[in-house]
């Protein structure tokens, strides 16, 4: 795996077939106590959840880290909204994006980093339904390429 451990927890696959990724940025989350050691049991959710800008901070919202099973009272909500450990830069530069018409802020993966929770950011705009169309076939395409090289063999 190299240099940093890397545990992935839950990833966004439908993102990549509804938005174009333009950019990617990771950033740190902070989370309660049960939160984390519910990420550690792989109990996490990225469906349908969006990340936004307020008041100079990033939140991502609809995130679902299900309920820690062992923790009597003290459990976290679910759906509650998270924030995200980025520079003021960084910040910056994904507000002036974000504020342009069609970009948005979706995450693609959470996972673990050296034992730190990440979550993989992208900056994004969203695809029309024929581009959509359009990836489905070069998809195809490349199968169909790999199928005939292997038949060839």
């Amino acid at each position: 795996m190299g240099k940093h451990s890397i545990k992935l927890v839950a990833e966004n696959r439908k993102a990549r077939h509804d938005y174009i990724i333009e950019d990617r940025y990771e950033a740190g989350i902070a989370l309660v106590g049960t939160e984390v050691k519910s990420l550690r049991m792989g109990k996490a959710n990225l469906k349908d959840s969006y990340a936004r800008i307020k008041n100079g901070e990033v939140f991502v919202y609809q995130m679902h880290i299900g309920a820690y099973p062992f923790a009597y009272y003290n459990n976290h909500d679910p759906l509650r909204p998270r924030k995200l450990l980025l520079h003021k830069h960084e910040i910056k530069k994904l507000y002036g994006k974000v504020n342009e018409k069609g970009y948005a802020l979706v995450p693609l993966k959470l996972y673990f980093k050296d034992g730190k929770a990440k979550l993989d950011l992208a900056l994004a705009r969203g695809k029309q339904s024929h581009d959509k169309r359009e990836t489905i076939r070069r998809r195809d395409q490349k199968r169909e390429l790999e199928r005939e090289r292997k038949n060839n063999r």
